[in-house]
Formats: structure tokens, C-alpha cells, sequence
């Protein structure tokens, strides 16, 4: 069986457009495979009005390798290194030379942002 989450990931949907249109909490694959196949009007026109920038991201930990699909934020920056919650400080290497660190909490379930960034 395929969760509405992971049909939203396989048709790089919104979840909350996934629930809006119907879409079951469990598809079978045929069922799955019929909607890729036949996709009705809403998800054709979705794909229509797509933008080029994704819907869905891989967040992977730099640390442990623990990884989540998640939806990106435009606030987001550009991460230097993205490390669980639980992890030190000092499990990833230090900033280069003349190189500021920040983090950046709130990323997706557990995730920590590190950015790296020349001083303002």
C-alpha cells in the first residue's frame, strides 16, 4: 500500500493538496499507477503550472545520514551542513578561515541548518 504522503511525493504535490483532492491515505499500486497514468484535470494542471523550483526536498543529515523529504521554505539559506537536532556542535568540521557559523533551527522534524557565511 502507498500512504497519500508518499503518493504526494511520488507526484511532487503538496500533502495538503493530496488531501484536498481526494486522494485516499492508502492507494494500492494499481490504483497509484492508474492516477500517474490518467492524471485527473487538478493534477494536470498542476503540472502545468509548475515553476522549475521543487515541492519536495531530501533532507539528509551530514552526521549520521538520516534523511526526510520535506517541503523547502523560501527563508531557507543556503546550508553548509544540515545535522539532526541531537548531534554536537562539534561533529562537523569547523568553518573555514575568515568564516562566521550560524544555525538555523526549524528544519523540517529534527533538523539543524549550519551556515557558514563571511562576517557582516
Amino acid at each position: 500500500m502507498i500512504t497519500r504522503r508518499e503518493a504526494a511525493l511520488r507526484l511532487d504535490i503538496p500533502l495538503e493538496m493530496a488531501r484536498r483532492h481526494g486522494i485516499p491515505s492508502r492507494l494500492s499500486p494499481a490504483e497509484f499507477a492508474e492516477l500517474e497514468q490518467n492524471p485527473p484535470a487538478w493534477l494536470q494542471q498542476s503540472r502545468a503550472n509548475r515553476t522549475g523550483k521543487p515541492v519536495w526536498v531530501e533532507l539528509t543529515c551530514d552526521v549520521c545520514g538520516f534523511s526526510e523529504a520535506a517541503r523547502p521554505k523560501k527563508w531557507w539559506p543556503a546550508f553548509t551542513y544540515l545535522t539532526c537536532s541531537h548531534h554536537a556542535y562539534d561533529e562537523v568540521p569547523e568553518p573555514a578561515d575568515g568564516l562566521a557559523r550560524r544555525e538555523v533551527d526549524g528544519i523540517g522534524s529534527r533538523f539543524i541548518g549550519i551556515v557558514d557565511e563571511a562576517p557582516a
